[in-house]
């Protein structure tokens, strides 16, 4: 017989919010139609990033906007396009890949707003609707393709695009895929399935292949797993908005910690930041706040591709 240790529970504090002249209070969008019910939305945060500098970076996903949040907590508008922007890494130190659901990939320049098409489309066909995106040490970029999929219409798909231009279709049956991130050795790549309630763990095989996908860790609630990140350990932080907490998990699943939203329950993903890089910091979404928790192991590095 054996004990299973429950999680420790923690409360996460505001570090800062979007100051009321960005929100667009009783604005309508097509976005909150399509996810929020209709009900109107003045802002929903996402793709949290950090510069070389320690400043944030997040979308606004419903109002096509990129914010950057200095280390003080004072906000700035770079870019506004017509799009629903959602995850981010940068390309290099000027440039901000994003996912963008309805056009696909795009880039925008942080100096001067600017945003231009990177992948709008695989063989003339458009993206259902990407959302999160994470590059590995070689250049690879790996993003999913969520669209409006679910257990319904299991059909989203994870795409690996190579260095050399090559799009890989890796799954292309995914209940919801969102978040991604991957093992400090790189051979697992992990994959939020929001509508499944699951992550996915996906093998990462020497011929380009993925092999014997399972399921990782299962939620409950009624919205599952979304943004991830992994500490330099091991260990999987799973923002999971439907509970209002991240999920800290050992390399094995195990909850080691759970992060308690401490401003609404839409907490929908997490990154790494901090002199040391172990400060959790974590979108939360309805109330437009980005909040943040010590923790005892830094996050990984943040890839960059080495061609750009």
């Amino acid at each position: 017989m054996f004990l299973i240790t429950p999680p420790e529970v923690r409360q996460t504090e505001v570090f800062t919010r979007m100051p009321d002249r960005f929100r667009r209070t009783g604005v309508r969008s097509a976005w909150a139609d399509a996810n929020r019910g209709g009900q109107p939305v003045d802002s929903f945060l996402e793709g949290p990033v950090f510069d070389r500098n320690g400043r944030l970076y997040v979308t606004d996903i419903p109002f096509g906007r990129i914010f950057c949040i200095d280390p003080q907590g004072d906000w700035t508008q770079i870019a506004e396009w017509d799009g629903e922007p959602n995850g981010m890494k940068f390309l290099n130190d000027r440039e901000l890949l994003i996912t963008d659901y309805r056009n696909g990939l795009m880039v925008c320049d942080i100096a001067s707003g600017a945003v231009r098409p990177y992948l709008e489309r695989r063989n003339s066909e458009r993206f259902k609707g990407v959302n999160d995106l994470v590059f590995d040490s070689q250049g690879n970029l790996y993003f999913t393709d969520q669209g409006q999929s679910g257990l319904h219409d299991p059909s989203g798909r994870l795409y690996r695009l190579r260095p050399n231009g090559n799009l890989d279709a890796l799954l292309t049956n995914v209940p919801s895929p969102n978040g991604v991130a991957l093992s400090p050795d790189e051979n697992v790549l992990y994959l939020a399935v929001t509508r499944g309630n699951q992550v996915w763990r996906v093998p990462l095989m020497d011929d380009g292949s993925v092999s014997k996908v399972s399921a990782f860790f299962t939620s409950y609630g009624p919205s599952g797993p979304d943004g991830l990140a992994v500490d330099d350990r091991g260990s999987l932080i799973v923002a999971n908005p439907g509970l209002g907490v991240a999920w800290v998990l050992s390399p094995k699943a195990e909850p080691l910690q759970v992060l308690q939203s401490c401003a609404g329950s839409s907490l929908t993903n997490v990154a790494f930041g901090g002199t040391d890089r172990k400060t959790l910091y974590a979108t939360e979404s309805v109330s437009g706040s980005v909040l943040r928790a010590s923790l005892p192991h830094a996050g990984l590095p943040i890839h960059r591709p080495a061609h750009t």
